[in-house]
């Protein structure tokens, strides 16, 4: 066991946690009406605490366990045959195991953003449940466990390269939450602006600083790749940033502060594929290019698509991912059979998979609320609770 590495991993770990609790529920709760804010944090709670078990129960054995190029198995199903003293590369396997967990929480919280203000809250659980054993933990296997799309695997010695999770957390993500978005129709009233854009900064800075943890953290060690990650990814958060701004400025005439921090997120998804192999220059490009492109994916989704995906979680994280992987081989760092191949294999299996248990839990549990539940928010309807006195 190397000191360092475990000691760097576990702050890891804590900050990819944090990017979760609190700091993805502060962001979306802030973007939704004030009668609402209260479930995006359930939702986002549950599934921290949901998903924690099941990572420990058998997802963690799904995605990293020793069965074949497809499928984990369950040989590590509740930690079996490891301990304290078990190691994985330079560090506890123990930790490596939650490190890993914190990504299989963060991946279907994201997806909330697409069906707030709107969807049936057993529906969230069971989803998500499922969606992450059947979805996120076999594509975790493929590409970081091993499997067929890893060095070795169908596209030769040199696999897909998704550092931190462009295809694994992005793309899988943003496509499970179009699907929703198109299975659930738009809300009733889709015109309401958020109701309190404070917490929304606050969220996007937490994740921002968080987001050091999912990308630095991805090395799995102390070194020189886990400092660059962490630059690369500030300075595509930064320049993503400024030309979101920059491009609502031209075509609006201002400038507006929830698209200036929605701007990072997107700086923040695209360079995490490739936050292990570039440099601080082609991290600027990446951020500068990925401000304008997920913007036009938002308007194109709204506007074009006509798909009310709440809060825009297709249009920057799984745009953004599937950005930054592509510009992995545009910049000479993979191959573009191995990089595009994923792409296909992942996106097919995600919606295809994402579809069925769709219309599957549906058959269980409500996927949408009633209109009445839905006038008066999901805050008092549902959870008996609310944000504030007064709402919007």
């Amino acid at each position: 066991m190397n000191a360092a590495d475990t000691a760097f991993l576990i702050t890891a770990t804590a900050l990819v946690l944090f990017m979760t609790l609190p700091a993805l529920a502060l962001f979306y709760g802030g973007l939704v009406r004030a009668r609402n804010v209260l479930s995006v944090f359930m939702h986002v709670f549950s599934i921290a605490c949901l998903m924690s078990v099941l990572w420990l129960a058998i997802g963690y054995s799904v995605a990293f366990g020793e069965g074949n190029a497809v499928w984990g198995g369950l040989s590590k199903v509740f930690l079996t045959g490891i301990d304290a003293e078990t190691l994985s590369g330079s560090v506890p396997e123990v930790l490596f195991f939650v490190f890993q967990m914190t990504f299989a929480i963060i991946t279907p919280a994201l997806i909330v953003g697409a069906y707030v203000e709107r969807i049936g809250y057993g529906f969230v659980l069971v989803f998500s449940a499922l969606w992450m054993i059947l979805v996120y933990a076999p594509v975790t296997h493929w590409i970081w466990g091993g499997g067929f799309l890893a060095d070795g695997g169908i596209f030769g010695a040199i696999g897909t390269r998704d550092f931190a999770g462009g295809i694994v957390v992005h793309e899988t993500a943003g496509l499970a939450a179009l699907m929703l978005a198109i299975a659930l129709g738009p809300r009733t009233n889709r015109v309401t602006p958020p109701h309190n854009p404070g917490l929304v900064m606050m969220g996007a800075a937490m994740l921002w600083v968080g987001w050091f943890g999912f990308n630095g953290g991805s090395a799995l060690a102390a070194n020189g790749q886990a400092a660059m990650a962490i630059t690369v990814t500030h300075l595509s958060a930064a320049a993503a940033s400024l030309t979101w701004a920059l491009w609502e400025r031209i075509k609006f005439g201002r400038a507006s502060m929830v698209g200036l921090v929605t701007g990072t997120i997107a700086g923040l998804a695209s360079i995490t594929p490739a936050s292990g192999f570039v440099g601080p220059v082609e991290a600027l490009i990446i951020g500068a290019v990925a401000g304008i492109l997920c913007q036009e994916a938002v308007n194109f989704v709204r506007h074009k698509m006509k798909v009310d995906d709440t809060l825009d979680v297709f249009a920057v994280h799984g745009v953004g991912g599937i950005f930054g992987t592509v510009m992995l081989a545009a910049l000479g760092h993979a191959s573009w059979g191995a990089q595009l191949g994923a792409l296909v294999i992942v996106g097919v299996y995600t919606v295809g998979m994402s579809w069925i248990l769709i219309k599957l839990v549906g058959l269980i549990t409500p996927l949408r609320v009633d209109a009445e539940t839905e006038t008066n928010g999901l805050d008092l309807s549902v959870h008996g609770e609310r944000a504030y006195d007064v709402t919007s």
